[in-house]
């Protein structure tokens, strides 16, 4: 008799933690999700700090209570704004977008590089009209539209909006260059970030010029120690100035829902 009451109280004590399992995984499921987009500058590799380059996506979780928000970095180095869609990197994370979740974007420094070239065909074309150009594609062998910089904005905006998540956008950070004392601000991405932003209703922080901000306080030769290889991946130290800078800009949305999970 003593046995089955045992068995009866073990049995009822499993059904109460596996109950409590599946009630947490709910919840974990419910949780809002942001989701980070863009190139080596926001996630190099995997994120794993190798050659000493680190993203500000990998440096973003100590300042968000991840108990509220989930975070998942899927920027790729090397993508732009036109292959992180052929390479169906916007597909899969549409997906799992819900309702509250957050897209946080990114591009700018792969869009500027070749279009129809033979070996990478990255680039996009300059500007926000709804300027084309058919090429043959090196991925399929078939004929491929290219759209503007800000058309492939637009359509990351919409998008996500149309699943009912938040996007927001960042212009690209700086490369390590200078003139005349002021960080170059490479062509003018900020400035189509920002209208396709506002034209979309998204969220937008100016990151290139807050960046720069700080660049120019510390001086040159300080910010030079941010990059261990080149003028654009930075280091760890780098990274967390820039993943502080995002923060920086986040403050400054005062009606972004996302502030509630700042710490």
């Amino acid at each position: 008799m003593k046995d089955k009451k045992l068995f009866r109280g073990i049995r009822t004590s499993v059904a109460l933690v596996m109950a409590l399992m599946l009630f947490m995984s709910l919840k974990q499921q419910d949780k809002p999700v942001l989701y980070i987009i863009g190139d080596s500058t926001v996630q190099n590799n995997d994120g794993n700090g190798k050659n000493d380059y680190w993203g500000w996506g990998s440096l973003l979780y100590p300042y968000l209570d991840t108990n509220g928000v989930a975070i998942r970095n899927h920027a790729k180095s090397g993508t732009s704004t036109r292959t992180f869609i052929l390479d169906g990197r916007w597909d899969k994370i549409l997906a799992t977008l819900k309702k509250g979740d957050f897209v946080i974007m990114q591009f700018g420094h792969n869009d500027h590089a070749g279009v129809d070239d033979s070996t990478k065909q990255k680039g996009s074309l300059l500007g926000i009209s709804d300027s084309t150009r058919e090429i043959i594609s090196i991925r399929t062998h078939q004929k491929e539209m290219v759209h503007t910089y800000g058309w492939y904005i637009q359509k990351f905006i919409t998008e996500a909006k149309a699943k009912g998540a938040i996007p927001i956008v960042c212009s690209l950070v700086p490369r390590n260059k200078w003139d005349k004392g002021e960080v170059v601000k490479e062509a003018e991405y900020p400035e189509w970030a920002e209208a396709e932003a506002k034209k979309n209703g998204a969220y937008y922080i100016n990151l290139n010029r807050i960046i720069a901000r700080h660049w120019k306080e510390l001086g040159q030769v300080e910010v030079k120690k941010f990059f261990p290889g080149d003028g654009t991946h930075t280091s760890i130290n780098g990274a967390q100035l820039n993943a502080g800078c995002v923060i920086e800009g986040l403050k400054l949305l005062t009606d972004c829902p996302l502030q509630r999970y700042l710490k």
